[in-house]
């Protein structure tokens, strides 16, 4: 189900994703903080549509404004270990991993998923985008699915 929230101009096309991460010490006082801060911190949402004719609006967060947006929870594209994982199935996040240059890294840390949370998998995706695993994992690339508001 869609959402009106804003966000920063710079965001503000459809299909970009972003994960809300709440309300910053510059929302204080600000007018239009029932319309920011609508949104659950932690969750990954996609942008579906701008509200064309809307005015952009000073923002002390946003540089150039914020405009009017229809948002939906968005999958989150994780690593989980391969064994059980299929699509339907719960799974949670291997766990953290300081190898930061992997090309993986992304998909083990992901934003918008925590750690110790089960997921349901949406779909597989297939194998991770590295060649192994320096800390031995045998993991696979799948969508978790969006998170209810």
């Amino acid at each position: 189900m869609s959402k009106v929230t804003l966000i920063g101009t710079r965001l503000a096309s459809v299909g970009t994703e972003f994960v809300y991460e709440g309300e910053s010490s510059a929302c204080e006082g600000c007018p239009y903080r029932n319309q920011c801060l609508n949104l659950t911190v932690g969750n990954r949402y996609r942008v579906t549509g701008v509200r064309e004719g809307g005015q952009t609006l000073e923002c002390a967060v946003h540089d150039t404004g914020v405009r009017a947006v229809e948002v939906e929870p968005a999958s989150v594209p994780a690593n989980v270990p391969a064994r059980g994982a299929y699509a339907g199935s719960k799974a949670q996040l291997a766990g953290p991993c300081p190898y930061t240059e992997c090309p993986s890294h992304e998909y083990c840390v992901p934003e918008g998923a925590e750690f110790d949370t089960e997921y349901r998998i949406d779909e597989i995706i297939g194998e991770p985008p590295h060649e192994y695993c320096h800390l031995g994992r045998d993991l696979t690339l799948v969508e978790l699915a969006a998170r209810d508001e």
